[in-house]
Formats: structure tokens, sequence, C-alpha cells
């Protein structure tokens, strides 16, 4: 299994627009082979942000790097950031391995 991460520091404010992207996007993820899930999950809040991760999970890594180079990926990044500014930056990737499931 192979677990793709990606952390964003939502403005304050601006987490039920961040969230509603999230909601009425397009997904092709599920047109893709290795392909297992997806979730959006809200974390802590501070003073300058509320952080959030989206991750898929994947059955090899290999297979979430067809993704990253399919034409799915582009077409569903392909608007990425030109709407207003909702988080600090650009996320924060993370990738995992499984070294032991139960």
């Amino acid at each position: 299994m192979y677990l793709a991460m990606n952390r964003f520091r939502v403005l304050p404010g601006s987490e039920d627009a961040f969230e509603e992207i999230w909601r009425n996007r397009e997904s092709r993820l599920a047109e893709m082979d290795g392909f297992v899930a997806f979730h959006l999950l809200r974390g802590p809040e501070c003073d300058t942000h509320t952080l959030y991760a989206s991750h898929t999970v994947w059955e090899t890594e290999p297979a979430f790097r067809a993704w990253t180079n399919s034409e799915q990926f582009r077409a569903v990044h392909r608007n990425a950031g030109a709407g207003k500014p909702l988080s600090l930056g650009h996320p924060e990737f993370e990738g995992f391995t499984s070294v032991d499931d139960v």
C-alpha cells in the first residue's frame, strides 16, 4: 500500500470555501488502476491557519506515480490556484509506503 498526502494550511475564515471546492471538484481518481480510496481530513486550528490533509491510498507507489503523470491528473489540476488564495503557500506533499498491515 502507498499513501500520498498533501497538507494544506487554510486561512482562518476560508475553511467552508476550501471544503466546498473539494466537495464539488471533478475527481477522476476512480479511473486509475491501483486507486483504493480518498479522504479529506480537517485538523487542528491555530491563529494563522486550519490544517487540512488530503490523502489517497494506492495499491503501489508506481500506481500513484502513474496518476501524477496521467491526463486525468492534468485535467483535474488544470485550474488549481486560479481563484482567491485560501491557504498559506503550496500544499506540502508526503508519501508513505506500508511496512506493516493488520
